[in-house]
């Protein structure tokens, strides 16, 4: 049974049904619709999703995502390179919108596991580890009902009831003191038409790519983005008030002189049709995931920053390794499955938790912001290119981005030729 039917819990339900495995998928939204804004799915990951045979469909909706740029306040590019295919990899990168993603995967289990394998509107109430139940309730009706499975994969995100009831005094997320505001726009193409570009630094930033594919044939561009700002206070904003709609003059002041020849960022802000508000929160890494015959996926397991656009690649990658596990192992050896999953996999997100607070690949803005704040000639009189090389290749030997470890595993995984 899995816990959760977003990026991570449908991604594990067609893992474990190529492997043979029925799974069952509970979902507290009484219906699943394709909400959230961007995000990006990393060649680690599309590789389980090509796998899976849905790189057509990936491709149909998103964008293959062929440069990462960083920038100063300024508008002055600091750093550059290459993605996906055109880094070297075997697979893309793609730029894709998050409710889009979770929608071709529930379409995609309801393909293979049919209608019934995916319930709406239940809610997890509590787990009991030992029997493998689950307290479910019903949002419409409030009734209550008890499900028994194998296992129970908890991937009901930075929110977790499961995760609530193992660590009952961990308290809300942890604050950044940053707050995102986060839209689309429609709008003309930018750099490449396929870049995602990263300015400003950890107090103040922009980030934003293009999303959809269908824009893309048109010749426009549906341009995700996310304004950063550090804010007073040490204290998010409660649960409730998360992904609430805002007013353009709550932020965009801030950003009124990042007027640049290659993107103009107040015009793209006063694009936007709705604008939601975020606080940027993680919460620190657990001692344990597992428990007899539960253990946590995703969100649920270890929330991190949006740096380095790994999320959803992480809750992937846990879904393969969790699938793996349990693949050829009988009812009594699953608790030893679930054990080595998060031997596996604690240790490797923790890193990346980490790392991501402190900035992952996003420090190199703070280089230049804290040796160059007025802005550069060159930038080579700023940071050495083998300094900069440095900061981007340590951040992808944590996450499991190397070139040669995600082209290794498409070797294994791909039909021949793909």
């Amino acid at each position: 049974m899995i816990i959760g039917g977003g990026i991570g819990g449908l991604a594990l339900a067609l893992m474990l049904q190529a492997r043979g495995i029925v799974a069952r998928v509970y979902e507290s939204a009484s219906e699943v619709k394709p909400l959230g804004v961007g995000i990006n799915v990393q060649p680690s990951a599309v590789v389980e999703l090509a796998a899976l045979g849905l790189l057509p469909r990936l491709d149909a909706t998103g964008i293959r995502t062929r440069e990462v740029c960083y920038f100063n306040r300024h508008g002055q590019k600091v750093w550059s390179e290459p993605r996906g295919m055109a880094a070297g990899y075997r697979v893309p990168q793609f730029s894709i919108h998050r409710g889009e993603l979770q929608m071709l995967l529930l379409q995609a289990t309801v393909e293979r596991l049919g209608a019934q394998a995916v319930r709406a509107g239940c809610e997890a109430v509590s787990v009991d580890p030992s029997a493998g139940t689950v307290r479910l309730r019903e949002r419409a009706t409030g009734r209550e009902f008890t499900e028994q499975a194998d296992a129970i994969i908890s991937a009901d995100g930075i929110h977790s009831v499961v995760r609530r009831q193992f660590y009952p005094q961990e308290g809300p997320p942890q604050f950044s003191g940053c707050v995102l505001w986060r839209a689309t726009t429609v709008g003309k193409p930018f750099l490449t038409g396929a870049s995602m570009v990263m300015a400003g630094h950890r107090d103040q930033k922009l980030v934003t790519y293009p999303i959809s594919r269908r824009h893309a044939d048109r010749g426009e561009s549906l341009i995700n983005w996310i304004a950063e700002l550090r804010v007073p206070g040490d204290q998010a904003p409660p649960k409730q008030d998360w992904n609430r709609e805002v007013a353009l003059e709550v932020f965009a002041s801030q950003f009124e002189r990042w007027v640049w020849d290659w993107l103009d960022v107040p015009a793209l802000f006063r694009g936007a049709q709705v604008i939601f508000e975020f606080p940027m929160v993680d919460r620190d890494p657990l001692p344990r995931w597992t428990h007899d015959r539960v253990t946590l996926l995703g969100d649920a397991a270890h929330p991190m920053y949006p740096i380095g656009s790994n999320g959803a690649t992480q809750s992937i990658l846990d879904a393969r390794v969790l699938s793996e596990q349990i693949a050829g192992t009988d009812v009594a050896g699953l608790p030893a499955a679930l054990q080595r999953y998060e031997a596996e996999r604690l240790p490797r997100t923790a890193r990346i938790v980490m790392a991501n607070r402190a900035q992952g690949p996003d420090y190199v803005m703070d280089v230049f912001e804290q040796r160059a704040p007025d802005g550069f000639v060159r930038v080579e009189d700023v940071a050495t290119h083998e300094e900069l090389v440095e900061i981007a290749a340590g951040y992808k030997k944590i996450v499991g981005l190397d070139m040669e470890t995600v082209n290794a595993r498409a070797q294994v995984v791909l039909p021949q030729g793909a």
